[in-house]
């Protein structure tokens, strides 16, 4: 049995009936790299049951203390009952994306259970009409409460479930398990009276370690709060969220915002994403005649070091000191008030660049290493960061219009019962006064942008995603020119024949179809380049009626 810290049950206090501290990930499989070319739900089942031992999320529920005088506690579910928490369902017909997004929004927007464990996972197919999917593909979305999520540790449910092999070992018979007996009324009273008499002696360490901690980000809120309200622009996603959820996505190839980037001198992945962003955002409530003449803000959370020196950090992981990196985040102007996507990124560059808490974020290589920090528990973490924000500041003025949010991801594929995923993103929590969440994921070589928000806010989230792919195709067309007017570099006498006779690389986002499902953007005004032209649906797109129907999970 361990108890909650305050951090974690501040958001079981402030779960309301619009807003929940639930984040869910969503996943995307091609099952035809199992063996046999389908998958089973029996065999996810079993599979899942295999690895309840990996981490105590599984089958911990809380147990609040009586008269609430202290903070829950984690206790064994005596009941705990997996098909409870692992369901299966299938999209209506025709199967669209459209369909998809409700369905998942739907899901997030439910409050947990608190009586059982807080997670869920949901198995669903009916993908039919996904044209950028390969035949039979399934999705699976993951539910947790932030409470339940421990991301300093990496205890979250998708990162124990996958393996790197399309042919991972036999799963182990499931180990014995016997729930402990959980406290009675009186025990958990006398505790709650026990350690509210001891508080102040056990209050002075873990408030040491947490300043220690939250150093980086309380310097750069601090920073921050020097700037006005007026500096902040009030839209409608500084308004209150109902309990209806939106979400949407948009896939890009990372080469392409790796392209972007080089628009700007110095500027990073990050930038260039912050930048597409910004220009969503300049569309879309241009079109809806809210576009203030003040630029839009954003949070910008960014995974730090301390600034010790790599020698200090060696003897601290040495002696097991906490040498973790810190989550800090940055207030971030959007350049909304530039129509330019150049300019627009060299503004937010110079933001970004003049800031010490970049320059001290962890690098991208270093960060997808991590196993304490991957993608899905640093979202989580990061959410927490914005959540904590929202409650505080955001309640007495406007911290920020949106929160961005971008975590690398895994280089290489990841599979499910040998099932590989294509598809990786997240549904983030909103809350009042934040009501806009873009959670960006990277894996595989993709990049994908989901915007989340309520329904009242944004009741057109097609539209919103469809500002993302005009903003993303505006810089893009941009950058392809620039790259073709660079001189060549010297060549050597042995390729001097080659280099008479360049050719132009196509870009990734030219590719149509496959899981990239980007469309073609030309780069305008360039000699022997398409012009550009009008892309297709970056999501998965409804197919014609004849298309071969896929395989399901056959339970």
């Amino acid at each position: 049995m361990s108890q909650l810290s305050g951090h974690d049950a501040s958001f079981l206090y402030a779960d309301t009936a619009r807003a929940n501290a639930n984040v869910s990930l969503l996943h995307i499989y091609d099952q035809s790299t199992v063996a046999g070319g389908k998958l089973r739900f029996k065999t996810l089942l079993a599979h899942i049951e295999s690895r309840l031992d990996r981490s105590p999320v599984f089958r911990r529920r809380l147990q609040r203390v009586p008269l609430e005088l202290d903070y829950p506690y984690w206790v064994e579910d005596e009941n705990f009952d997996l098909e409870y928490h692992v369901r299966h369902i299938a999209l209506p017909k025709p199967g669209d994306w459209r369909q998809f997004c409700i369905q998942v929004s739907r899901i997030h927007a439910r409050p947990l259970d608190l009586d059982r464990p807080l997670w869920e996972i949901y198995v669903i197919e009916g993908l039919d009409s996904f044209l950028d999917l390969p035949a039979g593909s399934f999705a699976l979305l993951t539910k947790t409460h932030h409470a339940a999520v421990d991301p300093a540790f990496g205890n979250e449910l998708t990162a124990l479930l996958h393996d790197t092999s399309a042919t991972p070992p036999a799963p182990a018979p499931p180990a014995p398990w016997f729930a402990a007996r959980a406290p009675g009324a009186a025990a958990m009273l006398w505790r709650g009276v026990f350690s509210t008499l001891a508080s102040p002696i056990r209050l002075a360490r873990p408030v040491a370690r947490a300043m220690a901690r939250l150093a980086p980000g309380a310097f750069s809120l601090a920073a921050d709060g020097g700037r006005t309200a007026a500096e902040v622009p009030l839209t409608r996603f500084n308004s209150v969220v109902s309990a209806h959820r939106v979400f949407e996505t948009r896939r890009f190839q990372l080469a392409d915002f790796k392209l972007i980037r080089t628009l700007a001198p110095g500027a990073t992945v990050n930038d260039a994403v912050l930048a597409v962003c910004g220009g969503a955002l300049r569309r879309y409530l241009d079109a809806e005649a809210e576009l203030p003449d003040a630029s839009l803000s954003a949070l910008a959370p960014f995974l730090v070091r301390d600034g010790k020196p790599p020698a200090r950090r060696r003897r601290a992981k040495a002696h097991e000191e906490d040498d973790r990196p810190a989550m800090s985040w940055l207030q971030v102007q959007l350049g909304t008030h530039i129509a330019d996507p150049t300019e627009r990124l060299a503004f937010i560059r110079a933001q970004t660049g003049a800031s010490d808490t970049v320059a001290r974020a962890v690098a991208v290589r270093e960060l997808a290493d991590i196993e304490a920090h991957i993608p899905a528990a640093t979202l989580a973490l990061t959410s927490k960061m914005l959540g904590l924000a929202a409650l505080g500041t955001g309640r007495r003025r406007a911290l920020a219009n949106c929160s961005i949010t971008n975590v690398p991801g895994p280089a290489t594929p990841l599979y499910l019962c040998g099932a590989r995923m294509t598809y990786f993103s997240a549904i983030m929590p909103i809350t009042d006064g934040m009501g806009l969440a873009f959670a960006v994921t990277s894996y595989d070589g993709q990049l994908v942008i989901s915007p989340t928000s309520c329904r009242e806010l944004v009741p057109d989230p097609e539209v919103f995603a469809q500002c993302l792919r005009e903003s993303f195709q505006d810089a893009l067309a941009r950058a392809m020119p620039a790259k073709l007017s660079r001189p060549p570099r010297r060549a050597s006498a042995s390729k001097a024949a080659a280099a008479k006779a360049p050719r132009t690389r196509k870009s990734a986002a030219s590719r149509v179809g496959g899981d990239g499902g980007v469309g073609t953007v030309g780069a305008a005004g360039v000699v022997g380049a398409r012009a550009p032209r009008t892309v297709k649906s970056a999501a998965p797109r409804a197919s014609s009626s004849d298309r071969r129907r896929p395989k399901s999970l056959r339970a």
